[in-house]
């Protein structure tokens, strides 16, 4: 009975206090433990583990805005994790000498950032946007409608709109109106603020203001802001579009953001064809930025003379 007692104990008949390994135990990032349940992994099929995990998002998403502190810091994270690219190749950058040019160049479509261009201060949040993904995945495989998949839904499209990530907003919108709502109302306010995104986001970044126009008719939508953004857009006034602009709420404004630039391009092709010259002022408060800005970033090269900016000159005869 002894030699058996002390085969099973280990050598010499004493147990191990510890572990024989010296390497230490590897901690894993609860949000990246989970696997996509369209690579095999399964456990976030089961509704109490999508409930907890949906908590462990929400818990790092807090902590982020926490880290970051100040209100105009946070905006600027996440405005550096902005996942729509804003430059223009070198073949698309204008050439000519006015704005002309310039707006014969068409908004460079939003494309996905590299893991390797995500800043050190967003991985938090980049996490977040990874983690969101997967929770999806894992409602839509478990054929879940109900209060939390809409909850699940709302965070994702706030958060991936603020960050303007249409990858991830967009395919939520639709399946939030398509495949859930039918089945589980959402409130009539949640219901407006979700048709109103998709309204935006098509005539804004898709530029198809038929298609925006029938979905607000589909969906009864009736909201004023809404409405002028896209009499504004339909009649390209600039003004009445940056003043919307500062009305609308953050989320919103992301989504017009992507309709600014070829809306003040428009501008400048209005008013290179229509003056000679006119007040500095009056130009920035049109275009809604100003002179450096303008020469630098939308190829303007009228001459600037004092307050005056000089469009042409008239040829003497």
């Amino acid at each position: 009975m002894r030699g058996r007692g002390a085969a099973r104990g280990g050598r010499g008949g004493r147990t191990p206090s510890a572990p024989w390994s010296r390497l230490k135990p590897v901690e894993l990032d609860p949000l990246e433990s989970m696997g996509l349940p369209s690579k095999g992994d399964n456990r976030l099929l089961d509704s109490k583990t999508q409930e907890r995990y949906y908590t462990k998002i929400v818990e790092r998403y807090m902590t982020f805005c926490s880290d970051a502190g100040e209100r105009d810091e946070l905006l600027r994270r996440f405005a550096s994790l902005d996942l729509s690219s804003k430059k223009e190749t070198a073949s698309s950058k204008p050439t000519g000498n006015t704005s002309r040019d310039a707006s014969q160049h068409a908004p460079p479509r939003p494309s996905m950032a590299a893991p390797a261009t995500v800043p050190n201060n967003t991985k938090g949040l980049s996490d977040v946007l990874s983690a969101l993904r997967k929770l999806r995945e894992g409602i839509v495989a478990s054929k879940r409608m109900d209060d939390f998949a809409i909850q699940t839904y709302l965070f994702c499209i706030r958060l991936s709109v603020l960050v303007k990530h249409p990858e991830s907003y967009h395919p939520a919108i639709l399946h939030l109106l398509r495949r859930i709502q039918p089945f589980h109302s959402m409130t009539t306010v949640e219901m407006s603020e979700v048709v109103g995104y998709l309204v935006l986001d098509t005539a804004c970044r898709r530029n198809d203001l038929g298609e925006a126009f029938a979905l607000r008719h589909r969906y009864r939508l009736k909201d004023t802001k809404v409405d002028g953004v896209l009499d504004a857009l339909a009649h390209d006034n600039y003004v009445e579009f940056n003043r919307l602009k500062r009305r609308v709420d953050g989320h919103r404004a992301k989504l017009l953001e992507y309709a600014e630039e070829g809306m003040r391009k428009h501008v400048l092709k209005c008013f290179g064809r229509t003056y000679l010259s006119v007040d500095l002022e009056f130009l920035e408060t049109c275009t809604g930025s100003p002179w450096a800005r303008l020469t630098t970033e939308n190829g303007v090269g009228w001459e600037l003379e004092g307050g005056k900016v000089i469009i042409r000159r008239v040829k003497a005869r």
